[in-house]
């Protein structure tokens, strides 16, 4: 679904994604792991249009969308969250996930002067559409609550749920276990795998718990130095001593194979 061929992005004299290649198979849970700084971040940024590429491609289903900016993408299936949701906080949670989709009839004037009935019939669409993520994620009980008093883990799933809001093909999850308890992880791991096998989502997934990983995702691709370094399955990965000492130094092997 996705190929990255020899991407680069430099910050002036700093290059953070170094000739980076990859590919994303469809229907697949693909991991991206690495130490701080590897550049996983920036190559997400750069494949979602926030940063344009120094050099390199990306196709998505063999067409080049290379630079395009993220509302382009938005509206070919091509979403992305953030390690520190971005929630509107002062909105329920099924306003945020109302919000979602663009081109309502209640974006133009001419319709809210002239076609109030079409607006009203499409918001009550998108709420029993938004009713349905709700319950997908089973998050009913906070479904009136403000989306700025959810806990962190909460807002990973809110975040998540506006990604069903809209026909997504692939979805970047960037470190979706920061700052979320064990259950709510487990929660958040769940919907991803029913998400993958019940509706044919694609997802790549940046996390550094690899329990999280080794639970959701095949394969594992590597980066180091801001390059891929290593690809396989988690077992492959944990055995690879370039791995070991790239992620976390030399004589730390046992952390990384337990």
């Amino acid at each position: 679904m996705i190929t990255v061929k020899n991407l680069t992005k430099k910050f002036g004299g700093f290059t953070a994604v170094n000739n980076a290649s990859l590919t994303i198979k469809k229907g697949s849970i693909t991991g991206l792991v690495g130490p701080n700084g590897a550049g996983k971040t920036t190559l997400f940024n750069v494949i979602a249009g926030i940063y344009e590429p120094s050099g390199g491609f990306v196709t998505l289903d063999g067409k080049d969308i290379t630079g395009l900016p993220p509302h382009k993408l938005f509206n070919k299936g091509l979403l992305r969250t953030f390690q520190v949701a971005h929630e509107f906080g002062t909105m329920t949670v099924r306003e945020n996930l109302m919000m979602v989709p663009g081109g309502q009839s209640g974006e133009s004037l001419i319709d809210v002067w002239l076609r109030p009935g079409k607006i009203r019939e499409e918001e009550e669409e998108l709420r029993i559409k938004a009713n349905e993520v709700i319950e997908f994620l089973e998050i009913s009980h906070v479904a009136d609550e403000l989306a700025g008093n959810l806990s962190g883990g909460q807002k990973k799933l809110l975040e998540l749920g506006r990604t069903m809001m809209v026909d997504a093909k692939i979805v970047f999850l960037d470190e979706v276990g920061a700052g979320v308890n064990r259950t709510l992880l487990n929660t958040i791991g769940d919907a991803i795998i029913r998400l993958n096998k019940e509706r044919g989502y694609t997802f790549c997934v940046i996390e550094h718990d690899m329990n999280f990983i080794g639970r959701l995702c095949d394969p594992v691709i590597v980066m180091a130095e801001g390059g891929v370094l290593a690809e396989g399955t988690l077992d492959e990965i944990k055995a690879n001593e370039q791995v070991i000492e790239a992620y976390l130094g030399t004589g730390l092997k046992n952390k990384v194979t337990s």
